[in-house]
């Protein structure tokens, strides 16, 4: 290696996976294979609520292994919901594993868990710089299953631990390999039963994941690293972009008939295939994002969220104002994509294709138009106005994604803060 010669090596990691209607039924074998006798389950209350915690437990106790369950994790965990989380179990005795069964705040509340009970420190030691001190775990963390119980988050592939920052209003995180489960088990069944709105949000989410790590930087294009230098976002490469793909393909025949079908409407033949293949597109986005990473959307989404007012969101059962993470994500994502344009044109048009293959042109307009159609279609707000900002807001959105450099630094474009000041205006009003 030498100090002006391109990377060459790009890494691939994710969790073993177990995939199928049943599949969570039967964890309790694979967690005992591990040698678990006593783990925590962590879950949040309308999970709980919907007794899918209680059939991954049940499941666990049919296996010999004692089960405790914290389920009070908080829907867009905080600082402070994670640190009343790694109390609990802190102060509920020695575990051999964690099982979270939800969404992305039930699956980050575990891997917050499973590294503040296993090593030294309290939880702003580990969080991302410049927020927290990005410290590393020093021992092994607890081995983690995770259940997703919605199509979207991709949380049970990766590497992340996504939380607010109440004190500083920022979104922001852990990141580092021991986080990343052990073991994800996807049950379409379970995600079968979201709610209208949770499915159109956590669906976005599948598609940004898809298409900001299949337009992300190449990897090849960073300089040569040591090692040791190597991050789990590596950027775009030859194996990420294959599930990026694959996601983009189901998204477009299965995204619509499924949101219309939890709405009640008649979403046509296939509403179980339709299920079926959001919970696939979900899992294969996150296996590509979670290694070549994502990039201005996920930045600005973070601001987004934290600095919320007054939205309430449909569908989703606590009453505090919130913009759900996928929501965010797309919010920004047509005027991003306009703006990353230049950087890869081809790759642009054909996430536009795969997403819709009606999609016609060869311009910036052509991918942003495709996601601004879905977006319509499903019942997403029409842009950041909708949830309840305006251009007095934007530069305040504008510091507060700036700060998420680990992101903006996989943007296949430099970006600046005038930039992100373009995306954000441009983001008030999508149709």
């Amino acid at each position: 290696m030498t100090p002006d010669q391109p990377e060459q090596v790009f890494t691939y990691a994710a969790p073993a996976l177990k995939f199928g209607r049943g599949a969570s039924r039967e964890i309790g074998y694979d967690v005992r294979g591990w040698g678990a006798r006593r783990a925590l389950l962590v879950t949040d209350p309308g999970v709980a609520a919907a007794g899918h915690a209680a059939g991954v437990a049940e499941s666990l106790a049919t296996y010999g292994i004692e089960v405790v369950t914290y389920d009070a994790a908080h829907v867009e965990p905080t600082d402070a919901s994670l640190i009343e989380a790694v109390d609990f179990a802190r102060g509920a005795g020695t575990f051999d594993a964690v099982v979270a069964v939800g969404g992305g705040s039930s699956i980050d509340t575990a891997k917050a868990v499973a590294l503040l009970t296993t090593n030294p420190g309290e939880l702003m030691d580990y969080v991302n710089a410049p927020v927290g001190k990005a410290r590393a775990p020093e021992r092994p963390v607890l081995p983690l299953a995770a259940v997703p119980t919605t199509t979207g988050t991709g949380s049970e592939s990766t590497t992340i631990c996504v939380m607010d920052v109440l004190a500083l209003k920022v979104k922001t995180g852990i990141s580092h390999p021991a986080l990343r489960p052990r073991l994800a088990v996807v049950d379409p069944a379970l995600s079968a039963t979201q709610p209208a709105g949770v499915l159109a949000a956590s669906g976005m989410d599948i598609l940004c994941h898809a298409l900001e790590s299949y337009t992300a930087r190449w990897f090849g294009s960073y300089d040569a690293k040591a090692p040791e230098q190597r991050v789990p976002y590596c950027g775009a490469n030859p194996i990420s972009d294959l599930w990026s793909e694959r996601a983009l393909g189901l998204l477009a025949t299965a995204f619509r008939p499924a949101v219309r079908a939890a709405r009640g409407e008649d979403p046509g033949d296939g509403a179980q295939a339709a299920a079926d293949d959001m919970a696939l597109a979900a899992t294969f986005a996150g296996l590509g994002f979670g290694n070549a990473g994502v990039h201005i959307p996920h930045a600005c989404a973070y601001p987004v969220a934290g600095r919320v007012r007054d939205f309430r969101p449909a569908d989703y059962p606590d009453a505090e104002p919130m913009v759900p993470h996928g929501m965010a994500v797309s919010l920004t994502a047509p005027a991003a994509f306009r703006f990353t344009f230049p950087a890869a044109p081809d790759r642009h048009l054909r996430a536009a294709r795969l997403l819709d293959p009606a999609a016609a042109g060869d311009g910036a307009d052509v991918l942003p138009a495709a996601i601004a159609a879905l977006m319509r279609d499903i019942g997403s707000p029409n842009g950041l106005a909708a949830v309840g900002y305006d251009g007095r807001d934007v530069d305040d959105l504008v510091a507060g994604a700036l700060q998420q450099q680990r992101l903006l630094a996989t943007a296949p474009r430099d970006v600046t803060a005038d930039d992100l000041a373009a995306v954000v205006g441009d983001s008030m009003e999508l149709w």
